[in-house]
């Protein structure tokens, strides 16, 4: 990566159930002010923007972004499924990177519905179609929403192939309860044992309990990129550049492999960060803080694989190691990740973004990960896209 790009602004509204959050637009709204406040700039002075969102209609963004003003500059609306707010923020760094601009804007919101995801459109093949009927031939259930049992058939699929016990990733959900308690803006915050999370009631009986689903929500955060030399020539925060991002989309292999792993994106999530790693110059071993896609706790444990942490199949020792946690290798969703702070499909990915900036800059307080210095994001939609973003203290 030829040009550096530096966060010099990060803003987050604290998520919230469906049916308790301002409307969407507000959320969208407070996220940028935030973040503008944090970069220390003016709207005026942001010369492209880009507002993630998967439910809504189509300029969305426009209504949000025009509550913060109107100055003509382009807006650029995005949906890329559970990875949208990751995906604005691609099209953001790759505006400033290019030099097209010096100051872009990434901000994503979600007004969600209580419940499991359903798509709006009825009348028209879904775009999940093939690994929807993938699914069904794989795992079958059709009692059960989608999204549960393509992530828990992908769960299931690990413990059919390596062993791997449901305790493991009760404890994967009992560590981000842990971690989302010291996050204020979470929105689940009290603290749970693995065996507490495995007596909550059945989703998928013996795959699934309803505390390793993560839950709907609302809520908006939002980023400023510039350029080092407008960062320089404005006064404005050097401390944390992205030193590598990549985005994947499906391959053959998602189907052709007839495996529940893959077909929620493992090989997205491997491909992606190969290539983010090779930008940044760094390793796994190198990372010293990870907010990852937790959806469910099982791909948690997956994508531990699928970033590298640790090889096919070994996810579960670095659970019993405690390497996914405060003293161990790497400190995973500090944030309290998805499962506990929540997950409204656009913010999400700026969501990361804000946690890992606070993480480098040394102000994420309670849940300063000591002497963090590479942090590494990735978020995850199935359609496909995933997202590796790679940031490093300047």
């Amino acid at each position: 990566m030829t040009r550096n790009v530096f966060v010099a602004g990060v803003g987050m509204i604290k998520f919230k159930k469906p049916g308790a959050s301002e409307p969407y637009d507000v959320m969208g709204e407070q996220a940028i002010r935030l973040a503008l406040q944090d970069a220390g700039i003016d709207y005026g002075e942001v010369q492209q923007a880009y507002a993630g969102y998967v439910y809504g209609d189509s300029t969305s963004g426009q209504k949000a972004l025009y509550r913060v003003g109107m100055t003509g500059i382009p807006v650029i609306n995005v949906n890329n499924n559970c990875a949208t707010g990751s995906t604005a923020l691609y099209l953001a760094r790759q505006a400033v990177q290019s030099g097209a601009v010096d100051v872009a804007l990434a901000v994503g919101f979600e007004q969600m519905s209580p419940g499991a995801l359903k798509s709006v459109w009825t009348d028209r093949a879904s775009a999940l179609e093939r690994a929807l009927d993938l699914t069904d031939e794989l795992v079958g259930q059709p009692e059960i929403p989608a999204a549960i049992r393509q992530f828990a058939g992908a769960g299931l699929s690990h413990m059919q192939k390596y062993g791997t016990k449901l305790e493991t990733f009760a404890k994967i959900r009992a560590k981000a309860s842990r971690h989302a308690a010291r996050n204020p803006l979470a929105v689940f915050r009290d603290e749970v044992t693995a065996e507490e999370v495995l007596a909550t009631p059945w989703l998928w009986e013996n795959v699934l309990t309803r505390l390793m689903a993560c839950p709907p929500t609302c809520g908006g955060a939002a980023a400023v990129l510039v350029s080092e030399s407008y960062a320089k020539k404005h006064g404005l925060r050097t401390d944390v550049f992205i030193a590598g991002q990549s985005m994947s989309t499906d391959t053959p292999s998602t189907y052709d492999s007839r495996d529940m792993i893959r077909v929620v994106g493992f090989d997205m999530t491997r491909d992606a960060s190969r290539l983010a790693y090779e930008q940044a110059g760094v390793g796994p071993q190198d990372v010293d803080v990870i907010e990852l896609h937790d959806c469910f706790a099982q791909n948690e444990l997956i994508t531990y694989e699928g970033l590298g942490l640790a090889p096919e199949g070994e996810g579960p020792k670095l659970v019993d190691d405690g390497d996914n946690t405060y003293g161990g290798k790497w400190v995973v969703n500090p944030s309290g990740g998805l499962l506990s702070k929540g997950h409204p499909l656009g913010a999400t990915g700026l969501a990361q973004c804000y946690e890992l900036t606070h993480q480098l800059r040394g102000t994420a307080e309670q849940r300063q990960v000591g002497g963090a210095r590479i942090a590494l994001q990735h978020n995850l939609g199935l359609g496909g896209a995933g997202v590796v973003t790679i940031y490093q203290k300047a």
